[in-house]
């Protein structure tokens, strides 16, 4: 690979002038975070102007002077225009949802606008990436953009610097920002795309199987509507197909001791390996029903159903 001096260069300075930058969930746009420069287009304009200029002054002619001059004052005003249309504007962070190692990451950005004209051809993207995603201001109006990226491994990651940008009104100059967001984004380990079935379980001690609870012969089931939380094993399906009323067997047969997931349960050496199959078997003791725990190094997350424990355990397990 050839070393390229300027693009080195380049990529050190970016490196020292994105560590600069605040991070925070919120931004107001100023003139002392706005920055201009002449776009390709507009170092073409200025050329063109100097040789109007040098062709006028050497033939002495008027109409050259007045077109030279009206071109030159249209850009100044151009360049005006272009950096009232960012400044002002307050980018806010709506936070992201966690996502699985290896999925991309979407988040939304709220724009506000608070003044009473229009910012037209506004555009937001990745610092580094080219996938723009453009939208229109309203006077005193707000607007979501979002945005994608991909995260690495499983963790808590920084989100992207974000650049906003805008070439309006003759796209002769480039007025942009970038913001650094500070909330950070969770990503959870990738779950085993083939994993084997759930454990039997394992004991109060976290070895072992689990030990149904004895069945007495002779002991009816009790029939009681299906509760959240309820396995699925546990409805009467041919009872809800008869009456259409979602039932559960309540019997002590069908009470088991609590799931309990454990590294040495997975039967597996690598560190990530083991928490990519625990990732698996909680997503399906979630969609079984289960009551299930999770033993990890130092701490212990107990036996629990629902939304709010799967998120506690792949937590978790993202923080391993």
């Amino acid at each position: 690979m050839i070393w390229n001096p300027v693009a080195s260069l380049r990529a050190r300075f970016e490196r020292w002038w994105l560590a600069r930058l605040p991070a925070s969930d919120s931004v107001t746009l100023t003139q002392r975070t706005v920055y201009i420069l002449p776009t390709r287009a507009g170092w073409m304009l200025g050329a063109t102007l100097l040789v109007l200029l040098l062709a006028s002054i050497n033939y002495q002619l008027n109409l050259g002077y007045l077109l030279t001059f009206l071109l030159a004052g249209c850009s100044l005003v151009a360049m005006h225009v272009s950096h009232a249309n960012l400044r002002g504007i307050t980018m806010s962070l709506i936070a992201p949802d966690p996502v699985f190692a290896g999925a991309r990451a979407l988040f939304d950005i709220q724009l506000l606008n608070p003044s009473q004209r229009t910012r037209p051809a506004l555009a937001l993207a990745i610092q580094g990436s080219q996938q723009w995603v453009l939208t229109d201001l309203a006077p005193l109006s707000q607007a979501r953009v979002q945005l994608a990226c991909l995260p690495g491994q499983r963790g808590l990651h920084p989100l992207p610097t974000v650049r906003a940008q805008t070439l309006f009104p003759l796209g002769s100059f480039c007025v942009w920002t970038l913001w650094r967001p500070a909330s950070p984004l969770l990503v959870y380990p990738s779950p085993e795309t083939q994993p084997p079935p759930l454990p039997d379980g394992a004991s109060e001690t976290g070895h072992g199987p689990t030990r149904t609870a004895p069945h007495h012969h002779g002991e009816p089931d009790s029939i009681r509507p299906y509760r959240r939380g309820d396995p699925l094993k546990n409805i009467l399906w041919k009872q809800v197909a008869k009456t259409g009323a979602l039932v559960s067997r309540d019997s002590v047969a069908a009470q088991q001791h609590d799931l309990w997931l454990s590294r040495p349960l997975t039967a597996l050496s690598h560190p990530e390996q083991q928490l990519s199959r625990l990732c698996a078997w909680v997503l399906r003791a979630d969609q079984l029903g289960l009551r299930y725990g999770l033993r990890l190094s130092g701490q212990d997350i107990g036996p629990d159903h629902g939304p709010q424990h799967l998120q506690r355990c792949l937590r978790a397990l993202a923080l391993a």
